[in-house]
């Protein structure tokens, strides 16, 4: 059997969401299915991770990247004046007019690429993998052009994102319209829905597709881990890892921490972190007690994980949709086997999969009061050296395994074949 994986994000490019599709591929090989990945050969729109390593036993084949340059657009019009403000300016006017998604370009470039690798190697099932959305218009192309089945992978909802601002503009509001109508396709014409949670499934199968919707959530990657210790400090170290964008907001929490007046925490951002939310954690006087650490690789975000006293999680509420986002972020955070602080809807998923597996203590997104007394409970703890790590049991960790998620994939792939 033979698989041709669709994604804009893969190394060289870094992030979050390279490991999902990175992890499909290194996997399903392993299972006797013979994976093509399509994939551009520079990271575009994300930082470069050098140290990520590709998968050994997969085809890997490139398509030149088009589309958006790396930075948010605030920072890149930052400094810039006269012809080279309106140029940059232009450029981001262009950038938000693609419809469904800005990179619509290089899905449109990797399609007939996708074509000929899809009827050269006999490809059995294309599986697409968004974001972004405009990436299963390209599966429906190959599906037409060489009839092999077509699975959509959904890491995100399609129609209502915890983090899009919503109908702000025409603009927005055609846009979204675009990206229903790519959901409506996928529910017409794919073969089979994967969805990273439940309440994306649910969505899914809201539009009454003509295949089935699995949920396939993300998994922890323990050998990820391996070699990786934790190191006694004289202060609780609080890490953050990952970057702030959409509805996510550090403001409560920072709030939160200010409040506690605690003088031997320091809490750790590693990643993007905007800068209206630099300006804010000034305001509050935190100095030295937070550390703004900006894109690290994932080699290095996970030595802070396990490096840690506490991993913090950050889940907006966003009108009640953040409830069901169960992020690849916890994930990793559960393989670091240190105590999360899960600052996240109370009702949702993620509260859910902390509280079960007994990793860590949960407080509501936009509950300053809770936040503080969560913060001052893991600091009583580790005064008291009990605040020790949090190890998953071995039926939490066969269930949760990456490896054994990839093989419900496999599964999905063959039944569709």
């Amino acid at each position: 059997m033979k698989v041709l994986l669709v994604t804009l994000h893969f190394p060289p490019g870094g992030g979050g969401g390279v490991h999902r599709p990175l992890k499909f591929a290194t996997h399903l090989p392993a299972l006797g299915i013979e994976t093509h990945v399509l994939a551009p050969d520079v990271p575009g729109a994300v930082p470069a991770d050098a140290e990520l390593e590709l998968p050994t036993q997969a085809w890997i084949h490139r398509v030149r990247y088009v589309g958006p340059r790396s930075g948010r657009p605030a920072e890149r019009l930052a400094g810039t004046q006269g012809l080279a403000r309106v140029g940059t300016q232009a450029a981001l006017l262009g950038r938000r007019l693609l419809v469904p998604d800005e990179n619509l370009p290089w899905s449109t470039v990797a399609t007939p690429v996708a074509i000929r690798l899809a009827r050269r190697e006999g490809i059995d099932v294309v599986l697409t993998t968004s974001p972004p959305p405009s990436l299963h218009l390209l599966g429906a192309a190959v599906k037409r052009a060489s009839g092999a089945a077509w699975v959509a992978d959904l890491r995100d909802p399609l129609t209502s994102h915890p983090h899009r601002r919503g109908y702000e503009s025409r603009l927005a509001q055609l846009k979204e319209l675009a990206v229903g109508g790519v959901g409506r396709l996928v529910a017409s014409q794919a073969d089979a829905i994967v969805a990273a949670s439940d309440a994306i499934a649910e969505e899914a199968r809201a539009l009454h597709p003509k295949g089935k919707v699995v949920t396939i959530a993300n998994g922890c990657d323990f050998d990820d881990f391996a070699g990786l210790e934790h190191h006694a400090s004289d202060r609780l170290r609080i890490t953050h890892a990952g970057n702030f964008h959409g509805k996510r907001d550090p403001k409560p929490f920072l709030q939160a921490f200010a409040a506690t007046g605690l003088e031997d925490v320091v809490v750790r951002f590693a990643g993007d972190f905007r800068a209206a939310d630099r300006e804010y954690a000034e305001s509050l006087g935190l100095g030295d007690r937070i550390e703004l650490l900006g894109y690290v690789s994932r080699r290095r975000s996970l030595e802070l994980q396990r490096d840690s006293e506490a991993l913090l999680l950050l889940v907006p509420e966003s009108g009640g949709r953040g409830k069901g986002v169960l992020t690849g972020k916890i994930f990793e955070y559960l393989a670091a086997e240190r105590p999360i602080l899960a600052v996240v809807p109370e009702e949702g998923a993620a509260a859910q999969l902390v509280r079960d597996t007994g990793a860590g203590v949960v407080a509501a997104p936009d509950d300053v009061d809770a936040i503080r007394a969560a913060l001052l409970e893991l600091h009583r703890r580790w005064r008291a050296g009990s605040l020790d790590g949090t190890p998953l049991s071995p039926e939490w960790r066969d269930r949760l395994s990456r490896a054994n998620r990839v093989e419900e994939l496999a599964d999905v792939l063959r039944s569709v074949a």
